[in-house]
């Protein structure tokens, strides 16, 4: 299997490249940003995601906690009131940033909770007790779903749980079992999730709008057009290639090296997005873009705000400008406007932006 440090870039799935690095840049910050990658089936979409797991870092959680509760902020049923010391005498623990994915096959009961069987059946001490599912063991990491737009139609109760998820940041979770108190729970989780628009069901806009506007940006992935990127993917797959890097312990150490590498810019970058804020005139351009085109969504705007700051850190520049803006406005309005309002949009900023440099 490919590692992260193996996937080759070019310019169809650069855009996606650089969502996921933002995503996981705010996921450590403590903010959520949810992704949305379309395109052709083949084309790579959830290897990039599904491989986005080797760079992510390792958190600190209350030691046994299945909920990944932060020492700092406990927040599941057990943990939440108790005061430092107490959180200390339990203890701590580090493990790997939480990468889960909700199956076409899940039930609703793996995805948000359900009754723990084996506290109800223990015979020296019964009790009824709630075993938290996919999406409160997913606090603080990422939340991965394929082919979202078929889960879309055919599981409608999921989509309604993603709905609240993805409604607020953080998120909340109700678990909720006949005979049992409902607990709920905030949850701060990325969700990612990946789509072919063009087969069955269709874009996922068009099966549930509400569930494609709760992503904050969402980018097609381009086929690749160059020959020797193309050579090259087809012999890191191919048989031979693969057993040569598996067993050269060498390379396997580079890719480490690698992957940590990523990882520590991952972490350097979420702390420097603590620090920064949206300079005053980039906030009033996006809000008079709202105004202006008559936008219907707060989520885009906000998205806007939050992504143009992020583009601005892994670009590795000082201050987000209106650039950072533009260059972000199709992957936020691709899904919440049509195709005619999209390019009026882009249409009348790039005559502001050439306003601008000719004024300057």
């Amino acid at each position: 299997m490919l590692q992260y440090a193996q996937l080759e870039r070019y310019e169809g799935n650069e855009a996606l490249f650089d969502l996921v690095r933002m995503s996981m840049v705010s996921t450590i910050a403590g903010e959520p940003l949810h992704i949305h990658a379309e395109g052709l089936r083949g084309t790579g979409k959830t290897t990039i995601m599904r491989r986005a797991q080797d760079i992510l870092p390792d958190i600190e959680r209350v030691k046994g906690c299945i909920y990944n509760c932060d020492p700092a902020q406990p927040h599941c049923p057990f943990h939440r009131g108790l005061t430092p010391q107490e959180i200390s005498a339990i203890g701590t623990e580090w493990i790997p940033m939480p990468f889960l994915e909700i199956s076409h096959s899940a039930k609703v009961g793996t995805v948000a909770g359900s009754i723990d069987l084996a506290k109800l059946t223990d015979s020296s001490n019964p009790e009824a007790g709630l075993l938290p599912g996919l999406i409160p063991q997913a606090h603080r990491g990422i939340l991965f779903v394929d082919e979202i737009n078929r889960l879309a139609d055919t599981a409608p109760e999921i989509t309604d749980i993603l709905l609240d998820l993805m409604g607020t940041k953080p998120g909340v979770v109700q678990i909720e079992e006949a005979g049992l108190p409902v607990v709920s729970v905030n949850v701060n989780v990325s969700v990612w999730a990946a789509s072919n628009p063009d087969e069955d069901p269709g874009p996922l806009e068009e099966i549930r709008r509400q569930l494609s506007d709760r992503f904050d940006m969402v980018c097609y992935m381009g086929r690749p057009t160059s020959v020797d990127i193309l050579a090259k993917m087809l012999k890191h797959n191919f048989h031979s290639t693969q057993d040569k890097t598996e067993l050269n312990p060498e390379t396997t150490v580079d890719y480490q090296q690698q992957h940590e590498m990523y990882t520590q810019i991952m972490l350097m970058w979420a702390e420097r997005y603590l620090e920064t804020d949206l300079p005053d005139f980039v906030r009033n351009y996006i809000a008079r873009l709202y105004i202006k085109h008559n936008l219907e969504s707060i989520r885009a705007i906000e998205a806007m705000q939050q992504g143009a700051v992020l583009y601005s850190i892994i670009k590795d520049r000082d201050q987000a400008t209106m650039n950072d803006v533009n260059h972000i406005l199709p992957l936020i309005l691709k899904h919440r406007v049509d195709a005619d309002a999209l390019v009026k949009v882009l249409n009348d900023d790039a005559k502001h932006a050439n306003a601008l440099s000719s004024t300057g």
